[in-house]
């Protein structure tokens, strides 16, 4: 089962799930707001993806993080419950879309050749 995780009100995502349907690829859709993320998610997805890319620092929730927060995940030694926790309690932090294949494989952002090779 393929999973696309994100908001519904993103463009990123909107491109996503229009290009899933547009190549006839079933997916579910797990809306971070609505259906949350549990720090176990978090966790297995940063176990494939640098925490780097799975944080979304140009969205409006980082921005409005204490600046003291904003500088302890961006430090090259911030530990990783830190992420963890800063994610699951701000889900929209992470970059959008999160696409999860049936064997596992994480794509973090759309880009059609991206989901081209990972999904064909």
């Amino acid at each position: 089962m393929i999973t696309l995780y994100g908001i519904s009100n993103c463009d990123s995502v909107k491109k996503a799930k229009k290009w899933l349907g547009d190549n006839a690829i079933v997916y579910v859709f797990h809306d971070f707001r609505v259906d949350g993320l549990n720090a176990k998610q978090i966790q297995h997805w940063l176990e494939q993806v640098p925490r780097e890319k799975l944080l979304n620092k140009r969205s409006t929730t980082w921005k409005q993080l204490p600046d003291a927060l904003k500088n302890a995940l961006s430090a090259d030694n911030a530990a990783e419950s830190l992420y963890i926790d800063t994610m699951t309690e701000h889900p929209t932090l992470v970059k959008r879309p999160v696409l999860v294949s049936s064997n596992d494989n994480i794509q973090v952002g759309f880009s059609a050749a991206d989901y081209q090779q990972l999904l064909k």
